[in-house]
């Protein structure tokens, strides 16, 4: 300890380092990953948590948490839920908590920015561990979209529905999507290709054993169709659809009809349950408990941009991102961009040049589903995943957000 902290002082004092140089440095003030892990992702109204209350699901992934992390449950200061449709959450997530094993001096809260929830929670824990509020926290994002919620309402104040963009803050995300496709020319066809390919990838990843390592099993109980409850053991995602084709997406109904023919069931993100969760504290104290050290947590941002074409928010949040680190997508290794639309995914992936090779390796959104509030986190779980496997370093998360905006993360996996 003393010589990394006499590391981490002699870092300071030296010509200060930029771009990846400086991300990929090691110091005892890092905001460092622990423990990462996620549920199976199952289809929401008919799949395996269809009939398990929101609670259970967050409190079996900070059960997890607590028995995989062979931490001292009394060490973890927060807990941060990212959380889109359930308005009890604060109680659930405290409630969880203290179910799953930690003390009444674990304290909890939510994050709520739609899409990027778990990212927020993320990003909430790491600045509070930064700046010294705490040690050790947990962010978890998780979504029982079974339950519904979330969505919103028909109209606002009309004080505020005299401003478009206040007013657009309205829109469904269907109508987002078909905004996308229509003011940028993202055709019908470029995104059944976009989605086979995603539904391609997910598939060579689950057939492989590639997601093992992320996904915690997870015993609950489903009522059967004859009105049977029985006991299961979940243990893999249920949205990738083996052999989907071109051919196949291109035979399926516009989704929203009423705002235009491009984006369908097929190619748009699955309604989704599931959790994520990571464990995060500063390097020294990673390594005074013997905690294996993950990645480090770089950082995060947001930016907005128009609601109507909410779609479009990570190619500002990344650029954004990127320049405050000074590193540019060629230093990326893998890039997480979430699928909520092929629409949105073709337009980030053209207009930021980017490689898609690296992009989405597994598979996104639109074959593994979209638990609103667990997106951000399980974006990390699984890309750090992919890092490990495949011997890569540099991470970045994004996703658009409802309303118009755009969030991006930045990690460095440090085990290769």
């Amino acid at each position: 300890m003393a010589a990394e902290r006499l590391t981490s002082i002699m870092n300071h004092l030296a010509p200060s380092k930029t771009g990846l140089s400086a991300i990929t440095q090691k110091n005892a003030d890092d905001v460092v990953i622990t423990l990462a892990l996620r549920t199976p992702l199952t289809k929401a109204g008919r799949g395996g948590f269809k009939d398990t209350p929101f609670e259970y699901i967050v409190y079996s992934t900070l059960k997890a948490v607590n028995e995989k992390s062979k931490l001292d449950p009394a060490l973890v200061e927060d807990v941060c839920l990212g959380n889109v449709g359930s308005y009890q959450a604060a109680y659930q997530i405290r409630a969880a908590a203290l179910a799953a094993g930690f003390p009444n001096t674990t304290a909890a809260s939510v994050a709520n920015r739609f899409c990027s929830s778990g990212l927020k929670a993320v990003q909430d824990i790491a600045n509070q561990i930064s700046n010294g509020s705490i040690d050790i926290g947990i962010a978890i994002g998780a979504e029982a979209m079974t339950e519904g919620g979330g969505a919103p309402s028909d109209s606002l104040h009309p004080e505020l529905m005299k401003n478009q963009e206040a007013a657009d803050c309205l829109q469904p995300m269907g109508w987002t999507s078909e905004n996308v496709g229509k003011d940028f020319d993202i055709s019908r066809e470029m995104q059944d290709r976009y989605a086979a390919e995603s539904y391609r990838r997910a598939e060579v990843a689950q057939k492989a054993g590639w997601f093992d390592d992320e996904i915690v099993p997870i015993t609950t109980q489903v009522t059967d169709t004859k009105g049977e409850e029985q006991t299961v053991t979940l243990k893999k995602d249920e949205g990738p659809r083996y052999g989907t084709t071109f051919e196949s997406l291109a035979k399926i109904r516009p989704g929203f009809p009423q705002f235009g023919d491009r984006s369908t069931g097929g190619n748009s993100s699955q309604v989704t349950d599931g959790a994520a969760a990571v464990l995060l504290m500063k390097r020294s104290k990673a390594q005074e408990l013997g905690q294996p050290i993950l990645a480090k947590f770089c950082g995060a941002t947001v930016a907005g941009v128009a609601p109507r074409i909410m779609g479009i928010g990570p190619t500002i949040a990344i650029p954004k991102l990127l320049g405050k680190f000074y590193i540019t997508l060629d230093d990326i290794d893998i890039v997480e961009i979430n699928e909520a639309f092929a629409s949105m995914a073709v337009y980030c992936l053209n207009t930021l040049k980017l490689d898609h090779q690296k992009m989405n390796p597994r598979g996104g959104a639109i074959a593994l589903g979209h638990p609103l509030g667990a997106t951000g986190a399980r974006q990390i779980v699984t890309g750090l995943s992919e890092a490990r496997r495949t011997k890569k370093k540099i991470l970045l998360t994004s996703m658009c957000i409802g309303t118009g905006q755009g969030m991006a993360g930045l990690f460095v996996n440090e085990q290769i």
